[in-house]
This record gives structure tokens, sequence and C-alpha cells, in this order.
């Protein structure tokens, strides 16, 4: 039987800014952080809205790749904001994820690092991402690495919970980063036809003249940490619920009828009290494709009820396998103080009838939302968040 597991703390580094509290102020004020990128090495971008982080210094360091280094600063300090001891840190357990990984030390273009040699083997493995995190704060426990594109960070959510809840683990850190700013990559998805060609940032629009066109990508560096009930610690919010499947479709594209995003969803909502879902989270990162088949799929998981959306991408940028965990750890420290943010302004909502949620939304004790992540080759993920 599954016992309550609670995120306890959460940290953030994007666009938005280097830490939470930055990026709940960028929530409030309902601002994003894009910007035009101009002379990215070897590739011209310019007119690419993008989500760089505010500084270099989250990713610099010469034992690990920019990823781990990154991965290592926001897990530190969600733990410090947990408020563990030493022995509870050492009997962690941790689970990190990434699309990308260390992209820029596999692609050769990170030499600004100045790394050391005797590194080069582990700098271009993902899994020196939780290797990294676990050898600087002392986890003995198990560790895993997760890669499941864009749903990277949510799966990972998903096992931590599922770790904690069976009582497996004792706790557990979760941690995800992606660094997709990098000429080779951009230009891979730009071939792919997933880049945004036109610039606009409103992921659901599909009328002429203003039909979005791709995604803008970003940086970010994301860690939670879970607990059951029982610490006596302040709680942000519950982890009621996750499930994943897969389209068994095609590596790009979502099939017309949704795939499997409309069962992933409801099997998310159906997790507990439906009525009491007052936001879904969607995936929404702005291709043609998503715009015109999540929505419909999102509104028959919700059995028809017109739950507002509160899609995020166009504050943050798509951050790859970091965005699911993004999304959630915002989610989180909202929640934990009793609101849920406004959409960017003027976004338009789908046509198949579901509203944005346009206004700050206070929540209660109960209210739910649940969280939607899909990954290249038809891999969908939802979890379930509560107030506590």
């Amino acid at each position: 039987m599954m016992e309550s597991v609670f995120i306890t703390a959460v940290e953030t580094a994007c666009v938005l800014g280097l830490r939470m509290e930055d990026c709940l102020t960028a929530l409030r004020e309902r601002r994003g952080g894009l910007a035009l990128s101009d002379d990215m090495p070897g590739m011209d971008f310019a007119g690419l809205p993008v989500g760089a982080l505010p500084s270099r210094g989250l990713v610099k360091g010469r034992r690990y790749g920019a990823a781990s280094n990154a991965a290592v600063q926001a897990a530190t300090a969600a733990v410090r904001r947990a408020g563990w001891a030493a022995e509870e840190i050492r009997e962690s357990w941790l689970y990190g994820a990434s699309s990308r990984g260390n992209a820029g030390e596999i692609l050769g273009v990170n030499a600004w690092r100045r790394p050391l040699r005797k590194f080069s083997a582990s700098n271009t493995m993902h899994c020196e991402i939780p290797a990294a995190v676990s050898i600087e704060l002392g986890i003995r426990g198990p560790w895993q690495m997760v890669s499941n594109g864009c749903s990277s960070g949510l799966d990972a959510l998903g096992m931590a919970w599922m770790a904690v809840g069976s009582g497996l683990a004792p706790r557990a850190v979760v941690v995800a980063v992606d660094l997709p700013l990098i000429a080779a990559l951009l230009q891979d998805f730009r071939e792919t036809g997933l880049l945004s060609s036109n610039g606009v940032n409103d992921p659901f629009a599909v009328g002429q003249g203003h039909a979005t066109s791709g995604f803008f990508p970003g940086e970010a560096a994301v860690a939670v940490t879970l607990e059951r009930d029982g610490t006596g610690r302040p709680k942000l919010c519950r982890v009621e619920h996750y499930c994943a499947n897969s389209d068994a479709y095609d590596t790009l594209m979502i099939p017309e009828d949704g795939g499997g995003i409309e069962d992933c969803v409801r099997a998310a909502v159906q997790a507990g009290d439906a009525g009491k879902v007052v936001a879904v989270c969607p995936h929404a990162t702005g291709t043609l494709n998503h715009a015109r088949v999540e929505p419909p799929a999102l509104l028959r998981a919700l059995d028809g009820r017109r739950v507002p959306l509160l899609p995020l991408k166009p504050q943050t940028g798509h951050t790859l396998g970091a965005s699911g965990l993004l999304d959630v750890a915002l989610l989180a420290a909202c929640m934990g103080e009793g609101w849920l943010p406004a959409v960017l302004p003027g976004l338009t909502p789908p046509a198949c009838g579901l509203p944005l949620n346009e206004a700050p939304l206070k929540v209660a004790a109960g209210d739910r939302v649940v969280k939607l992540a899909s990954g290249m080759g038809g891999h969908n993920a939802a979890v379930s968040l509560g107030v506590v």
C-alpha cells in the first residue's frame, strides 16, 4: 500500500531566475523571460526567442560537465531548503533526469569550461549528472538516470514517488537539467521541424496568420525533495499519483486521436476526486501537432469539464527533459502558498473550448492539479498534485 508522499522543498534555475523566489516573482507578475538569440556559434538563429539562464556561474566547474554542475547546485539548494540532516542525506535515494545530458561536452563546444582531461570520459555520460550530485552531497542511497526525452523529469519524479511511497526509499531527491542552447542541437530541431520558425509564442494558436510553428528552447536546472508524512517539516504539496504510457505510433508525431494522452491524464484525474481538479498543466510545446491534438485529448480525459489550462512554457521556454519537473516545482511552490499562477497575457485558448487560467487562482486543501509531459517517440507521463 502506498503511503502519502509530499514535495517538501524545491529549487529552480531557469530564464525566470536562478532561485525559486525569483521565479515566483516572475509568475506573480505574469512575466516571461525569453529573449531573441544572436551570435549563436557557427549558426544564425537570429529572431529565435530562447530562455537562457541569467548567469553562467551555475554551470561552471572543472570536474564535471556543465549540466552536472547545474544539477549539483540545484540539488544542494533543495536539500538545504528541506532541512535534512547529514544522515538523512546519506540514506536518500536519488533520481536524475535529462534529455540531452552534457551535450556541450559530447559535442566538444564547452571549451570555455577549461575541463580537467582526466574527467573527459565521465563528462560525456548522461549518468554523470546523478553521480556528481551523489558525490558532492554524500548520498549513499542508489541513484538512477532517466532519459525519456521531454518526459524525463516527470518520469523521474514518478519513479521516486513509487520508491518513497512503497517504503523502499526513506526519502528522495529528484533533479532534472537540460542545456539545449547549442547550435548543433538547435539545427537538429530546426531540420526536424520542431523549432519555431515564426516567433509566435502562443502554443495553442492554430489560426491563419498567427499560428504556432514550434517551440522555443530554454535552459533549466531543477530539484525537488520527496518525503513521507510524519517528518514534521512543511509540505508544499502531495504527489498523489503517477502514470505513464506510450503511443507506439511515431518518433515525432502524436496521432490525431491524441494517442495515449487521454488515458494517461484520465488515470491521474481519477486517482482522486475528479471534481477537485482545478487546473491542468499541459505539455504545450508549440508544435502544430501538439496544438491540434493535445487539447481535445485533455478535454476527453476530463469528461468534458472545462478545467482551465496552465501552460508554463511560454514563460520558461521548452527546457526539454527538465520541463516536466520544472513545471512541477513551480506549481508546488505556488500551491504551498495557496495559489496558482495565471498564464502569460495574450495567449490563445485552444479551439476545443478549454479555457486558459487567465487570473491567479486561490487553492485550498484538497484541490488538485494534473501535470502532463510527452516525449519524442510517443511516451506520455502524468502526475497528480494535491494541495495540503
